[in-house]
Order: structure tokens, then sequence, then C-alpha cells
């Protein structure tokens, strides 16, 4: 399994969220935004202050996939 933000990035553009605003009001490191948007894994943390922010649930900004073998 691994991770997707595509609904992060949906929620964003439908609420006319820059990343770059995203970024600075959640206070997200360069490193963890860069690891967001390869799709890879960021700490619980870090998804759950998106969440505060964006005033959602977990489930609206990400979802486990299956990968194909």
């Amino acid at each position: 399994m691994k991770i997707s933000y595509k609904k992060l990035w949906i929620l964003l553009i439908e609420r006319d969220i820059s990343k770059a605003t995203l970024r600075e009001e959640t206070k997200i490191a360069a490193g963890t935004m860069s690891k967001l948007n390869k799709g890879e894994e960021v700490a619980l943390s870090v998804l759950l202050r998106i969440c505060d922010y964006l005033d959602c649930d977990i489930g609206d900004i990400c979802q486990a996939v299956r990968e194909e073998k």
C-alpha cells in the first residue's frame, strides 16, 4: 500500500489555497512539503496539522491505495 494526497490537492484548489500558503500557515518544513508533493509518507502530526488548518478529517486529504504488482 502507498499513500495518495490527491484529495489534499483537490481540496486546496476548491478552496483557492496555494501550496505555498498551506506550507506557511501550517509551518510545514520545505522537505516535508516536498515529500507530500512526491506522494511519500509524512508524519501523522503533519497530516493532523493540515486537517486542523483546513477544518477537515484526515480521510479528506489522503487515502491508502493498493500498489499494482
